[in-house]
């Protein structure tokens, strides 16, 4: 088990993929100033169940992802930084959120690629890209590249898919690589019958 600072959002961080954040509340400005001083600098990332991320007071969820700190630069009024998922781990208790949130977590088993998987990855890659160039609000382009490392394309197909955070946070919990690919593919032509609905 782990104690790691943990910044939770009202977003899913998948391993293998970036996470800009405008850090500007004062105890996250102290978990970012302390990670500076550690040789590894990383912090976990939930998603917020219920409630807000500015002030406290929110319910999170217990399956979340380590972020690893990549870059720093500093703002007017804020500090920029850029993290990338790691592993997913599972969050054992929450500790008290002094002067930040930290809780003890514990690794979960990293997915296991088969090849013969890889079918399906293509086909998940290909709606995936044909649904982002249809979206009307796609955060990603749908030339986005992706790894050479089949498990961590598929986690960033997750990422990429235009999915709403509760989707998301099923994806993350998957047990399998094939689970991921399967529920991204399922998730994101259910989301395409929604807009085509509207």
């Amino acid at each position: 088990m782990t104690v790691l600072p943990m910044f939770p959002l009202g977003s899913v961080l998948f391993p293998h993929t970036p996470l800009p954040l405008r850090v500007f509340e004062p105890r996250y400005l102290t978990m970012i100033g302390r990670l500076l001083d550690e040789d590894e600098a990383q912090f976990g990332v939930v998603l917020i169940e219920r409630g807000h991320e500015v002030g406290g007071g929110d319910r999170r969820n217990a399956i979340g992802t380590t972020a690893r700190l990549v870059r720093v630069a500093a703002g007017a009024e804020a500090l920029h930084t850029v993290s990338v998922g790691t592993e997913r781990f599972s969050v054992r208790q929450w500790l008290e959120d002094d002067p930040y949130p930290r809780a003890e977590v514990t690794p979960l088993p990293e997915l296991a690629w088969n090849d013969a998987l890889t079918p399906l990855r293509a086909q998940a890659e290909a709606i995936v890209r044909r649904s982002l160039a249809r979206s009307p609000d796609a955060r990603w382009d749908a030339n986005t590249e992706l790894s050479d490392d089949p498990l961590a394309a598929a986690w960033q197909l997750a990422a990429l898919a235009p999915l709403g955070e509760y989707d998301r946070y099923a994806l993350l919990r998957s047990t399998t690589a094939g689970a991921v690919l399967r529920q991204v593919i399922d998730f994101t032509l259910e989301a395409e019958l929604l807009w085509s609905a509207e």
